[in-house]
């Protein structure tokens, strides 16, 4: 069951080398000292679930041994949904990580780094769920199922000083972000959406690369990209959001939604790519 991010031949290229540069090695923010943690650990077969799978808000810290390009995500069941279910499905991928609905929500999803550990902040609702590791042709690498008890006093979550939304088909929010903030990404739209943003030179390429994006233009694209992808979120559900501390390096990016139509058509031909600027 692969219900992370939309990969055609069409675009292939493109996507494999952002996701190659895609950095999260950045260091752990100190962003959530008083949330209950909730850790998950990777390796290139195996997902483990620790800290305090409790409701109410959390803070999520995901690391890797041995992996190059991976991602950890969570998957709230809905009720009656059993784990067989569940199970028959993983073993295969899917294209389309819409019809994953009928079971439940994306509801946390983050790129893995390669050395050390990456912070993020979600709400969680009690109920059953699975920590997945989704493979790339045959289906989930590693997955893992845990329950999220109901806390007595769950804990509220911090307040964002800037929030960013995904609709169907756009983004919403401030375009400039300040280095230090912490900043909330959520889905607004009822399709399943990522937010993505890539490095250019100037405010010139970035017009440039979002025109090329609107056109099709993949091979210019790649050529106007000087530095490392930044992921804010993987591919979440309608309504689902995690929030972080903003670390990327201050300059010029092209924020992007690289998710198909059910026609084959990327998000950004549909206006889901905008010019973004981060600032210390």
């Amino acid at each position: 069951m692969l219900i992370h991010r939309s990969r055609s031949p069409r675009k292939g290229l493109l996507v494999a080398s952002l996701l190659a540069l895609v950095s999260l090695a950045v260091a752990a923010s100190a962003q959530a000292t008083t949330l209950p943690t909730l850790t998950l650990t990777l390796t290139s077969s195996t997902i483990t679930v620790g800290g305090s799978p409790q409701s109410g808000a959390v803070n999520v810290i995901t690391s890797g041994t041995g992996l190059k390009e991976a991602s950890a995500i969570l998957f709230q069941m809905k009720p009656g949904v059993t784990d067989a279910e569940v199970e028959a499905v993983l073993k295969n991928p899917v294209k389309d990580p819409n019809t994953t609905s009928k079971y439940g929500s994306i509801v946390f999803d983050v790129e893995v780094p390669a050395h050390g550990s990456y912070e993020a902040q979600t709400y969680l609702q009690p109920g059953q769920y699975f920590a997945l590791e989704p493979g790339e042709k045959k289906g989930a690498k590693a997955f893992t199922f845990f329950t999220v008890t109901a806390a007595a006093s769950p804990v509220a979550l911090p307040t964002p000083e800037a929030t960013v939304r995904s609709i169907d088909f756009a983004f919403r929010g401030p375009k400039v972000l300040h280095d230090g903030e912490l900043v909330r990404f959520e889905n607004e739209g009822f399709v399943v959406h990522m937010d993505f943003a890539f490095p250019v030179k100037s405010k010139k390429d970035a017009k440039q690369a979002e025109k090329d994006l609107i056109d099709g233009k993949e091979k210019a694209i790649e050529k106007l990209i000087v530095g490392e992808p930044v992921a804010f979120a993987g591919p979440l559900s309608h309504e689902a959001f995690q929030q972080e501390t903003i670390t990327a390096k201050p300059g010029w990016y092209v924020q992007v939604c690289f998710m198909e139509t059910q026609d084959g058509r990327d998000h950004t031909l549909l206006g889901m790519e905008r010019i973004l600027r981060i600032v210390k």
